[in-house]
């Protein structure tokens, strides 16, 4: 229909509550529980045609033009006709119509999330919510006690938030003006605010937002009129959501602090916290990541309410609010960094690619990390200098699995001995695993994160022998190098497209590396007994991968560029910074081999 544009297959019908036309879309099987996505200022509804039509696959998704937005009319008069209570009779019209006999999973953004709190902490939606979703949009009320709390009792952290809340409220300032915001959205700033998303929020040039966006802002500044300085200045004092919630916050929101949810959980005693490296219109810029969540928040509660085991709870492990249902690929999981990698990301609640080119070692890991936490898990055997091999697997995961969140280029291989007795052919297959590996991977995978446009992660396994040079590693430390150059390299191209590029440079790491690496200019006797000596050295310095693991996903949650991990990759890293001329007299040493 052509009212219904971006949102192909929908079903429209119409609701009347208060003198209002609503307009609803609707997708997906009736018969299946329904999410209801409520959509924020200046939107309509189409700003969740990407998020709905995920969702439609598995659910009976609804889609509201809010009053005076989209198809939806608007009230006459303006003034007083966008109170909180008037929208909760609005929502409330709309899930009886679409879910007569069924609690909805309700999810809110922006303005959609701010009204959606009230419907979920009001005493006469009780039955009607089955699960909240919130992001970019808290509670007036909660907003409300949060100011009292910090202009009581000030202190110079307190304080501080308050003024860095004010300054990023400004907007709602300039709403408060009257006639001047309805000129702005009805002219120029109409006209504009296409291209003011693309260029500022990363928005994704399309069919959003739809025509009707000047007179949809104009009538949505009443939102605030009606609502802001009454609930900020008159709380309410009972609150409280009963209902479970989980909280999406864009960590990268230029319109809210994320110091306001600080206390959340004194209000929504059954909170699921979700971190994302976003800016504020998430609903575009990221619809696979919350897909993904929504899906997992509302089956684990559709669970609990029938009675049966809860199969889908959230995971518990470090960074698991960041890491919650996002797709991470790790090569060389099938032992040492690699598999530790994958079992960490696996804690998080993380959907895990486990590749490696041993089939039994990836299956193995894959097969842990499902019992460890991950959601989902697969094995992929490859051989990652193998170009043709890599574009399959590329081409596979993204058809099969999605398109990879976190890309962690592990893969690699040891090879010691002096620069004249490593052969060409030696080098060769340094560089072709070590390097060429490194490089197909982050240009297949790389690419489909940028040409998807909601951002991502790339991390390269380097080595502390990238800035330590050593007679014995010349094939080795010079693969190494180069993968951190390509990682800085790659760090400054991707920038502009949200995907960040990390470094990890570990140093002795107790793994098998060892036992497989090669030593050039001796015999199969001397090189097996270089092995097992290095293998014991190693195992005595003990450092688990574990640890190295930790700091890969520290390095994706801070998007740290060059991550030297061990003590001595962090001294020999900072001599190589300040005093170069020492770390070139170690490398002339002999190695204890």
């Amino acid at each position: 229909m052509a009212g219904l544009k971006g949102l192909a297959g929908a079903r429209e019908r119409w609701v009347s509550t208060g003198g209002i036309e609503l307009c609803v879309a609707e997708l997906g099987d009736p018969s299946r529980p329904t999410v209801l996505l409520v959509h924020g200022y200046p939107d309509s509804k189409e700003v969740w045609s990407e998020v709905a039509e995920r969702l439609a696959d598995q659910f009976h998704v609804v889609l509201y033009d809010v009053r005076g937005h989209g198809r939806s009319t608007a009230p006459t008069p303006l003034r007083g006709g966008f109170t909180l209570e008037k929208l909760t009779d609005d929502f409330l019209a709309v899930a009886d119509a679409v879910s007569p006999d069924r609690p909805v999973h309700l999810v809110g953004h922006d303005w959609g999330s701010v009204q959606s709190w009230e419907f979920a902490t009001v005493k006469r939606t009780e039955g009607r919510i089955a699960s909240f979703t919130s992001m970019s949009g808290p509670s007036l009320d909660h907003f409300g006690h949060w100011i009292k709390k910090r202009m009581a009792r000030p202190t110079p952290r307190r304080v501080g938030q308050l003024l860095g809340q004010g300054a990023k409220s400004w907007y709602v300032y300039m709403l408060h003006t009257p006639v001047l915001p309805e000129l702005a959205w009805r002219g120029p700033l109409g006209k504009r605010w296409p291209k003011i998303l693309e260029r500022v929020e990363k928005v994704p040039a399309g069919d959003y937002p739809t025509p009707s966006l000047p007179s949809d802002a104009a009538h949505g500044a009443w939102l605030y009129r009606d609502n802001v300085r009454s609930r900020l200045s008159r709380p309410r004092a009972d609150a409280y959501a009963h209902v479970p919630v989980q909280l999406v916050l864009p960590l990268g929101d230029i319109f809210l602090s994320e110091h306001l949810y600080d206390e959340l959980e004194l209000w929504a005693p059954q909170l699921v916290r979700r971190t994302l490296p976003a800016k504020h219109w998430v609903p575009r810029t990221r619809p696979d990541q919350l897909a993904a969540w929504i899906t997992e928040f509302v089956l684990a509660n559709e669970e609990r309410e029938a009675g049966l085991p809860v199969q889908r709870t959230a995971a518990t492990g470090k960074h698991a609010d960041r890491f919650g249902g996002q797709l991470v690929l790790v090569t060389g999981a099938g032992s040492g960094i690699g598999r530790a990698t994958a079992f960490a990301f696996a804690e998080a609640g993380a959907r895990v690619v486990a590749v490696d080119r041993d089939a039994e070692s990836a299956a193995r890991t894959a097969e842990m990390a499902q019992l460890i936490g991950a959601p989902q898990a697969w094995a992929e055997t490859v051989d990652v200098s193998d170009e043709q091999a890599m574009e399959k697997l590329a081409e596979k995961v993204a058809a099969e699995y999605g398109v990879v969140d976190v890309l962690v280029n592990n893969a690699g291989i040891g090879l010691s001995g002096s620069f004249f007795d490593t052969s060409a052919e030696d080098w060769k297959k340094v560089l072709d695993v070590n390097l060429w590996g490194v490089i197909h991977g982050c240009r297949l995978f790389g690419k489909q994160m940028a040409e998807r446009g909601q951002g991502g992660h790339i991390v390269n396994t380097a080595s502390a022998a990238a800035f330590q040079p050593s007679k014995a590693l010349p094939a080795y430390s010079t693969s190494k190098a180069a993968v951190l150059m390509l990682s800085e390299c790659l760090r400054a191209e991707l920038a502009g497209q949200g995907i960040g590029v990390s470094a990890i440079c570990p140093g002795l790491v107790n793994t098998n590396i060892t036992a497989t690496a090669r030593f050039a200019g001796v015999d199969a006797e001397e090189e097996k007994r270089r092995q097992k000596k290095s293998t014991r050295l190693y195992g005595l310095r003990n450092y688990p991968p574990e640890k190295v693991a930790d700091a890969i996903l520290t390095a994706v949650v801070r998007n740290q560029a060059v991550v030297p991990v061990t003590p001595e990759a962090r001294g020999a890293h900072l001599m190589s910074r300040f005093t170069p001329r020492a770390l070139r007299a170690i490398a002339r040493m002999e190695p204890p081999l």
